[in-house]
């Protein structure tokens, strides 16, 4: 397809040393420049567009409460929103000079109630009036901040000009988090990726925080050698113990939107030593190894990203084998104890008030028995994780969002017999849960008063070490 070919070259061009070969023949159809005043209360912004455009939306449906003016810069006619969009003159407009009242955008954003020091965040959402993209069509954003206020945004970076990036089509499944203020901001590098992390609040220890997320991004490397996509964005946002529970990281997401954001609310509060333990952060990271699947095929992403933050955390060595397994076995029984009467498809399409277990533990299912029948009949050459890979290598980050068959469908494209598909058609849409007990079995790993045992006499106990061995130990 040519827009995901499209994105890869994007993707290629913007880690290289020098973009000014590729760059001229890019199709850059718009041109923002975005002005955010010291005192974090007013954004200016002057768009040009290389045509006259005749439709300009913002995604917010609060984002005209924030707007204080818009102007056609070329006639100096006002422009006024309606609901989520600009009423424009017919023939349209070439360009538009509007301002935003920040600090009330801001006062709308749940993400700052949590204590960020001088920064702020605001989503582009409410903010962001631009006309939609087609086809190839990219948007260059540059940024000028009075000091000390910086900038934060998912999208791609333009190599030697700072504070300069580059918009192209993305799934939205979310509001992006954009920070603007005095924060603090790492580059890290990871095989395959350089990690854009932003850290908000005041950390005893950033540069430690720093080294647990490189370690987060390495775990995922377990899976095939490098990060899936070369420059994510990391926000990390402090909220305190709170009543999250007792979990270091309380929640955490992914948001693909003009770029792909790891979002993780942390306990500041907390040592540094309970955040490698904690299984949130690579759950999340984990998700990037997949594009963006619609919410009625959410099972499959969850329950992918739930084997694999086991899994991972067992080859990083976090997890003893016995640890990894049994998590996955109490979790396997939570799944299977949630809406029995409905399929993992209904669970996810309706929303059903206490499926979440279902829908984290039967894709999770479903990822363990693909596993294990790639290796057991291929003797080990044919894994998820070199399945994953080719998808890596063919269509993330991906665009769009993608359906729950599509993407197995395309995993079976790399793999010599279908696997992924025969798995969806059994359990997709057959109420209760996978059958994941004939697999353990096999795999030796048994359970006794609710704890598991490992018999390594088994039939495949040497497959199922491979699954949570390091790939350097192997």
């Amino acid at each position: 397809m040519r827009n995901e070919f499209v994105k890869k070259f994007l993707r290629t061009i913007l880690i290289s040393a020098c973009l000014s070969f590729p760059l001229a023949r890019l199709a850059i159809a718009h041109e923002y420049t975005v002005h955010i005043d010291k005192e974090l209360d007013r954004m200016t912004v002057e768009a040009r567009f290389d045509s006259p455009v005749s439709r300009i939306h913002v995604r917010s449906q609060s984002a005209g409460d924030y707007l204080e003016s818009a102007v056609d810069c070329d006639t100096g006619s006002r422009l006024r929103p309606r609901q989520r969009e600009l009423r424009l003159p017919a023939g349209g407009v070439r360009c538009l000079d509007y301002s935003v009242d920040l600090r009330d955008a801001a006062r709308d954003e749940r993400r700052n109630s949590s204590p960020l020091g001088d920064s702020i965040i605001v989503s582009p959402a409410a903010w962001f009036w631009r006309p939609r993209l087609s086809g190839d069509e990219v948007i260059r954003i540059r940024f000028e901040s009075e000091s000390p206020a910086r900038v934060s945004v998912p999208w791609l970076p333009v190599d030697g000009e700072p504070d300069t990036y580059l918009l192209t089509a993305s799934p939205q499944s979310a509001r992006a988090p954009a920070v603007f203020g005095d924060f603090e901001y790492v580059e890290s590098e990871v095989p395959g990726a350089t990690l854009r992390i932003t850290l908000l609040g005041d950390h005893a220890e950033p540069r430690a925080l720093v080294d647990w997320i490189k370690a987060t991004a390495n775990n995922v490397n377990l899976a095939y050698g490098h990060f899936p996509n070369p420059l994510p964005s990391v926000v990390l946002i402090p909220v305190g113990s709170r009543s999250w529970g007792d979990s270091p990281v309380p929640f955490g997401r992914v948001i693909r939107d003009g770029g792909e954001t790891i979002e993780l609310f942390i306990d500041e509060s907390r040592p540094i030593d309970d955040f490698y333990d904690d299984w949130t952060a690579t759950h999340e990271f984990s998700h990037l190894m997949l594009p963006y699947i619609r919410s009625r095929h959410r099972w499959v992403s969850e329950g992918f990203a739930t084997y694999y933050q086991n899994v991972l955390l067992a080859r990083a060595g976090q997890y003893s084998e016995q640890r990894a397994w049994q998590k996955l076995y109490e979790g396997f029984e939570r799944g299977r104890r949630s809406m029995p009467s409905q399929s993992p498809n209904e669970t996810a399409a309706y929303r059903s008030r206490g499926g979440t277990m279902k829908i984290y533990w039967s894709g999770a299912a479903l990822a363990l028995m693909a596993d294990v029948e790639l290796r057991r009949r291929s003797g080990g050459r044919e894994t998820l994780d070199d399945a994953l890979e080719q998808l890596a290598r063919c269509c993330l980050p991906s665009d769009r969002g993608w359906s729950g068959p599509e993407l197995f469908r395309k995993l079976d494209e790399f793999v010599e017999h279908p696997v992924f598909m025969p798995l969806y058609r059994r359990y997709a849409d057959t109420s209760g849960f996978p059958n994941y007990r004939v697999t353990f079995a096999r795999l030796g790993v048994e359970v006794v008063g609710g704890t598991v045992r490992l018999d390594d006499d088994a039939e495949l106990a040497a497959l199922r070490r491979a699954i949570t061995t390091s790939p350097a130990a192997r």
